[in-house]
């Protein structure tokens, strides 16, 4: 493997993939705001120019503000990723590109495999589709890997949200409603490094995600259980929130393409994440 570039190193899966990759021994860079701006055509060029792999971490990730940024949302989750694939395609470089389940509207009764039909329900997931699309219609070769739910120790996530607020001793309301795989960014980070290892970098889209699903409530009651913590928690629906955004309620992911080029099963959801709240 040569040369491996990682966009949006700060981030919460960019801090993971970068640690993951020093300890396969690949040789990275990384990038990332303030420094590098992915929507800066002349830095993008100049960040990926003798890269082998371009892994893209970076994105515009705030669900809510993207309702009303939705200018800045797409600029940096499709036209930069666009301009990302054309200029790899002209390196003759991959792309290792980072959607999400925010492109499916949730109202599936069975887990998503990657040909089924998209609709997203909010700005953010609409320019992540457009993302895959531009990156697709570059024509460079690329990988594009769905991820849902997912918590690490770089970041805002739901995970340590719902702790900040257990230890302010607020009564907890979490919704019951939508349902997912909570995935942790080091398991993510261990998939790709088993991708890259696979040289040459499988091509198309892929699912990953923790096996197994829960509720976000029966998830919060879970984390407390093990973290023994006394929280007052109660289930609500959607609705009862009031959101800028619309979030799919369910966001079950079918991991098994991914899961015959890993050669392993990908494991539960439980116990990464009692492994995150024990450290």
């Amino acid at each position: 493997m040569g040369k491996v570039v990682i966009l949006g190193t700060k981030g919460m899966l960019g801090t993971d993939l970068s640690a993951a990759c020093a300890k396969a021994g690949f040789e990275t860079v990384g990038f990332d705001l303030p420094e590098f701006d992915i929507t800066d055509d002349s830095q993008l060029a100049n960040a990926i120019e003798d890269a082998e792999v371009i892994v893209n971490c970076a994105a515009y990730t705030n669900v809510e503000k993207a309702e009303s940024e939705r200018g800045l949302a797409f600029k940096v989750n499709a036209e930069a990723v666009g301009k990302l694939g054309a200029i790899a395609k002209e390196n003759g470089a991959s792309v290792l590109h980072i959607s999400t389940d925010f492109i499916f509207d949730g109202a599936s009764d069975t887990p998503y495999i990657e040909t089924d039909q998209v609709n997203p329900l909010s700005v953010y997931g609409a320019s992540k589709l457009a993302g895959e699309t531009q990156l697709i219609a570059s024509g460079c070769k690329s990988c594009i890997i769905r991820i849902e739910w997912t918590y690490g120790t770089a970041g805002t996530n739901f995970v340590k949200k719902l702790i900040q607020a257990a230890q302010a001793g607020k009564p907890l309301k979490v919704v019951d409603d939508q349902i997912g795989a909570p995935t942790a960014t080091t398991e993510v980070a261990d998939a790709i490094v088993n991708l890259l290892k696979a040289a040459p970098l499988p091509q198309g889209i892929f699912h990953f995600a923790a096996a197994g699903f829960v509720s976000r409530y029966e998830m919060a009651k879970f984390m407390f259980d093990k973290l023994k913590m006394n929280v007052c928690l109660t289930h609500c629906k959607s609705n009862e929130f009031k959101t800028a955004a619309q979030r799919p309620p369910s966001s079950r992911l079918d991991c098994t393409r991914i899961e015959k080029i890993l050669g392993q099963p990908i494991k539960q959801w439980q116990e990464p994440l009692e492994q995150f709240l024990q450290n």
